[in-house]
C-alpha cells in the first residue's frame, strides 16, 4: 500500500489529547504511511510544551522548519486526517492548505467531550466527498476509519 496519510491534531494547545493522537496513529498505519507519525511521538513528554526536536541533531526545530516539512508532507499525501477537538490555528491553517492541494479531508470533533462548538469553516466545509466531517466517540474511530478508506 502506497497511501501516504497527513495527521494533524493541537500540539501546543492540545497536548491533553497526546495519547489518544497516538492510539490515532496506531490504527492510522493499517492504511497506510503516516508522514507525520513522529511528531507525536516526539512530544510524548509534556515537558517539551510542543517543541520539536530534530531527530538527527536532537536540537527544537525553528517555527520555519516545522512550517516548512509539514508542508511538504502535506504535498506529499493522498490524504488528510484532522482532529479537531482542541481549537488549533495551526490544524486549520494545515486544513486549508490541504483544502488548497485538492486532498480528501476527514476531520474528527468528540463532541460529546467537550463543551465547544466546531468552528462554522469546518463544520460547513462537509460535502460527503472531499472533505469530511464526523462527530465520534473514540470508540468509534475504527469503524469510521474503514469507511473513510474503502471510498477512495
Amino acid at each position: 500500500m502506497n497511501r501516504k496519510i497527513y495527521f494533524c491534531g493541537s500540539i501546543r494547545a492540545g497536548c491533553q489529547d497526546r495519547e489518544l493522537y497516538l492510539r490515532m496513529i496506531e490504527k492510522l498505519q493499517s492504511y497506510g504511511q503516516v508522514l507525520t507519525e513522529h511528531v507525536f511521538y516526539n512530544i510524548k513528554d509534556p515537558s517539551m510544551d510542543g517543541m520539536i526536536p530534530n531527530p538527527v541533531t536532537g536540537k527544537v526545530k525553528s517555527d520555519k522548519e516545522i512550517h516548512d516539512g509539514d508542508v511538504t508532507w502535506l504535498d506529499e499525501s493522498s490524504v488528510v486526517v484532522a482532529e479537531v477537538t482542541q481549537p488549533s490555528l495551526g490544524v486549520g491553517y494545515e486544513i486549508g492548505r490541504a483544502v488548497a492541494m485538492n486532498k480528501k479531508i476527514l476531520c474528527l470533533f468528540r463532541s460529546a467531550d467537550t463543551d465547544k462548538r466546531l468552528s462554522a469553516m469546518i463544520q460547513g466545509a462537509h460535502n460527503n466527498s472531499t472533505f469530511i466531517v464526523k462527530h465520534y466517540k473514540e470508540e468509534e474511530f475504527p469503524a469510521i476509519l474503514k469507511e473513510f478508506f474503502d471510498q477512495l
